[in-house]
């Protein structure tokens, strides 16, 4: 599994950096200024959880394929599709019932983190 997410970590980072430089001069002139920023936020997050996910590969390598650890990286992932999703969905003009999943996707970052306190705090008892 570490693989797999190594791999979507790489996508995520690439895909960061492409919509990134897309927004900053391919969009710049053509969206509102809360329509760009709200692009440039799922950009900014999708890039953060690449990053984790990266985390989530090395925690892998380290402590082997916990439930904690493989649950955080999936929900990284939903998290990433669903929130940085939904906002460039909103931004580029999608359907308006894109608003409530940013939310969701928030809440997959946030359990994620929650469970790689879990594993942080049962590493420290060990």
């Amino acid at each position: 599994m570490a693989a797999v997410f190594l791999v979507l970590a790489a996508l995520f980072g690439l895909l960061s950096v492409m919509l990134g430089a897309f927004a900053a001069h391919g969009l710049k002139a053509r969206l509102p200024a809360s329509a760009l920023s709200a692009f440039e936020t799922g950009v900014q997050y999708q890039m953060y959880h690449a990053l984790a996910l990266l985390a989530v590969v090395a925690l892998l390598r380290w402590f082997g394929p916990t439930l904690s650890l493989l649950t955080a990286g999936w929900a990284f992932v939903l998290g990433v599709l669903l929130f940085s999703g939904s906002l460039y969905g909103l931004a580029l003009g999608g359907p308006r019932w894109l608003g409530p999943v940013t939310p969701l996707g928030g809440l997959c970052f946030m359990m994620g983190w929650v469970l790689l306190l879990a594993v942080g705090i049962r590493a420290l008892k060990t």
